[in-house]
Order: structure tokens, then C-alpha cells, then sequence
């Protein structure tokens, strides 16, 4: 599914243009990565948690010399489903 997709599926349950689902499914996920860049948790009840997470610089290797490199430090994102979404897939 797709941001389009999901912005029909607002628009038909919902009665509004796709047009305007499209904004809100826009704002929504601006919303979540804005949180994100701040380093804040995103909790939505009975789907999952978005948390961002500090990985530290390492050392790695150039797999096409073999070198030995350095990774820089990062922040990554990372879901955790919530128990009603896992019991969901999982029928």
C-alpha cells in the first residue's frame, strides 16, 4: 500500500476528496517524522511505537578492499507493533 493508496481509502471511509486525504496523510506522517528528528517516541494505540535510536560510530570493513573503515554515528528509527496489530496479522 502505497501514500496514495492509503489516501483513497480515507477518502472512500471518510467521504472527503482524495485531494484532501492526501493532506492528512501527509500531515500525519510530517507529524511522526518531525517527532523523529526531535528524538521523540511516536506511541499510537492498538498499532505500534515509532522510537528513534542513537547507533554510536563503529568500525567496519570496505568489502571490496577488505579495509578497515569508520561508520559514522546515526540515528535510526524503529518500529515495535503493538499487541492488537500483531494479533491482527497473526489471526
Amino acid at each position: 500500500m502505497t501514500g496514495n493508496d492509503l489516501a483513497e481509502a480515507l477518502a472512500a471511509a471518510h467521504g472527503l476528496t482524495k485531494a484532501d486525504a492526501k493532506k492528512y496523510v501527509d500531515a500525519v506522517f510530517a507529524a511522526i517524522g518531525d517527532a523523529a528528528a526531535k528524538g521523540e517516541d511516536v506511541s499510537l494505540n492498538g498499532f505500534g511505537k515509532f522510537a528513534t535510536k542513537r547507533t554510536p560510530e563503529r568500525q567496519g570493513l570496505n568489502p571490496a578492499t577488505k579495509e578497515p573503515i569508520t561508520i559514522k554515528a546515526a540515528n535510526k528509527i524503529s518500529f515495535k507493533p503493538a499487541k492488537a496489530l500483531k494479533d491482527k496479522l497473526n489471526g
